[in-house]
């Protein structure tokens, strides 16, 4: 629910800051005092274009913010708007896009004006109204149409696949046929560079290793000879000088490594041959091995993963016509799957929909207007394959008559504002209460006063509507109950359609939040919670406040609105008698949401809580109207 808002620097708002009670919460005042701009600023919490026409004159920003209470815990949204028209939002105090929060907005309260009254005119949002008021459930349909879609888009790309597979296929065929026949080895450009160093330079090798050999053995001072002297001599020393002994247990060591290279440079050298056509192999082979990095490299690795991964392509274009024919099956399942659920959630919404049209015409009739007549029509076969939806197959469409011997017409081509703000109000009593009474399907007829429940339809009159409600306020109120906010609901009504209409939100109230703009005493006193909107001039500039009416308060107002701006005894008198008539009860006090009082308690009662109603007292309502 909407516990608190704080406007700041919105057209002729300086600072106004309310905190609003669960139920029904009412804003009245005179015309022009600022009423609209109170659900403007809300329109852009939820999201709304923000422009800076809407900044106050002279200032250089205008701030809303507002604090719900959900799920036991609060949630902050604020929005800054500056007179240059930039705009930015926030959520609990972290910068959030205005997509998102028009999206967490909407699932905290709604807006009900002329211009949501529009959305009404829209067959598309008629599906949703009908699921909600038969309580069904889309899950279902919801997950057969994802799997549905999910095999359909996934046929799709094969089958579009499938256009130029033979093409890649023949080209990823060439490609590998090129690499395979390379019979590609790892390292094998590093091995082969090394070999061809050694035949450029055959010659010059063969040379050196006999070279080297001769000195180690076979010239006349070859090494090892000269070793041998050496060692004895070395010897002759360690027996002077055991620092000499390590060089002397070393020597065999020594003498083995030499010998080593001496049988490695003979065996070499007798390898080594200058061979031409080896040579020419090796650069032919090198060369082969470069333009293939080249093509699919840039290294003889990458060349050789290319080589795999087009094994596994044309494995897969090889066998994709059996993947095509396997996922048609699977889409054939997936169809019949969704038609199965879709087909059984539209029997549903048909069956609730005669139900949800008569209760619609005996809540209207209630509300002044009584020759109307509803029908809710639905395509008669399921719509083409291309318009199914996570919805199901089903297309409706609210169709009224207004007048006597009229024919039924859309919704679109009937009504006029105040007929659809009325519907609306008569929608939402019946979508938000649904739940309410279903549970009671099977109870017993009880006979109400205007004719009510018949035998013969089940479905239960507008009073009892209204009365199942009044009988679960208490249980169903509370933080959670999340927020509806109707704006000129009252337009074009008056009398005994007024005291319904009244009612009808009263009873919205016992399981929504619900914020009504009204210019008729008779709604405004059904309120949980009544605000007075008002406006006046404080050194040349305009200024609006917002206060909540006590009991004496709510007098003065409803005996206004009743009588306008010359308040009598007899004016007061009727409001009180108002008041009382919607709140009743063996006490002389008037407020809905507190107990009877003895006729001397008002005076007290008043003096310590002025402006809040006692069921407030733990947690008194803030109402405040500041200017920095």
């Amino acid at each position: 629910m909407l516990r608190f808002l704080r406007i700041k620097r919105l057209a002729v708002i300086d600072s106004v800051e309310v905190e609003f009670a669960p139920g029904l919460n009412v804003l009245t005042g005179e015309t022009g005092a600022g009423k609209s701009i109170l659900v403007e600023a809300v329109g852009l919490l939820l999201g709304d274009r923000a422009s800076g026409d809407l900044v106050r004159t002279g200032e250089g920003a205008a701030t809303i913010e507002a604090i719900f209470e959900t799920g036991g815990e609060e949630l902050l949204i604020r929005r800054e708007i500056t007179a240059q028209g930039r705009s930015r939002a926030f959520v609990n105090d972290a910068l959030a896009t205005a997509g998102a929060l028009k999206d967490l907005s909407s699932r905290l309260i709604e807006l009900h004006g002329q211009r949501e009254h529009q959305t009404l005119l829209d067959p598309s949002t008629h599906l949703e109204l009908v699921d909600t008021f038969g309580g069904l459930d889309c899950v279902p349909v919801a997950g057969a149409f994802d799997r549905l879609r999910g095999c359909a888009e996934e046929l799709t790309r094969l089958k579009r696949a499938a256009i130029d597979r033979s093409a890649r296929q023949d080209l990823v065929a060439f490609q590998l046929g090129e690499l395979e026949r390379a019979a590609l080895k790892p390292a094998e450009d590093e091995e082969l560079t090394a070999a061809r160093q050694v035949l450029a330079s055959a010659e010059r090798v063969e040379r050196l290793c006999a070279e080297s050999y001769a000195s180690l053995y076979e010239s006349d001072q070859a090494v090892l000879s000269a070793l041998g002297h050496v060692w004895r001599r070395v010897a002759e020393l360690a027996a002077l000088d055991r620092r000499f002994q390590p060089f002397v247990d070393a020597r065999e060591g020594i003498k083995s490594q030499l010998e080593d290279l001496a049988s490695f440079l003979r065996r070499y050298g007798d390898t080594i041959e200058a061979s031409p056509a080896r040579l020419q192999q090796i650069e032919e082979r090198l060369a082969l091995l470069e333009r293939l990095k080249r093509k699919y490299g840039p290294t003889l690795a990458e060349a050789m993963a290319r080589r795999d991964a087009l094994r596994r392509e044309l494995s897969e274009l090889e066998g994709s016509d059996e993947r095509v024919a396997g996922l048609e099956r699977d889409h054939a399942a997936a169809r019949t799957a969704y038609l199965t659920v879709a087909q059984a959630l539209s029997n549903e919404r048909r069956r609730v929909s005669v139900d949800f049209a008569r209760q619609l015409e005996r809540l209207a009739g209630e509300l002044a207007m009584e020759q109307t007549r509803f029908d809710l029509r639905f395509n008669e076969a399921p719509v083409a394959e291309p318009e199914w939806s996570a919805r199901g197959i089903d297309q409706v469409e609210f169709f009224v008559s207004a007048n006597p011997g009229e024919e039924l017409r859309p919704l679109a081509r009937i009504a006029s504002g105040g007929e659809l703000s009325r519907i609306m109000l008569a929608i939402k009593t019946l979508t938000a209460t649904s739940r309410e009474w279903s549970s009671q399907a099977h109870d017993a007829p009880v006979a109400e006063p205007d004719g009510g429940l018949g035998a013969s339809t089940g479905a239960p009159s507008a009073t009892a509507v209204l009365g199942r409600l009044d009988g679960v306020r208490a249980r169903r109120r509370g933080a959670d109950a999340p927020g509806l906010i109707f704006d000129e609901v009252d337009a074009g009504i008056g009398g005994r359609a007024a005291d319904v209409v009244g009612r009808a939100l009263r009873a919205l109230g016992s399981g929504f939040q619900v914020l009504c703009i009204t210019h008729l005493p008779q709604i405004a006193a059904f309120a949980d919670a009544h605000f007075l909107i008002e406006k006046r001039v404080e050194r040349g500039r305009t200024q609006t406040s917002v206060r909540r009416l006590d009991d004496a308060g709510r007098v003065e107002e409803i005996g206004r609105m009743l009588g306008g701006a010359a308040i009598t005894e007899g004016l007061r008198a009727s409001a009180r008698e108002m008041l009382a008539d919607r709140h009743p009860g063996p006490g002389t006090g008037v407020r809905p949401d507190r107990g009877p009082r003895p006729a001397g308690a008002r005076a007290k009662g008043e003096s310590t809580s002025k402006g809040e109603s006692e069921t407030a007292k733990a947690k008194p309502p803030v109402v405040r109207n500041s200017r920095p």
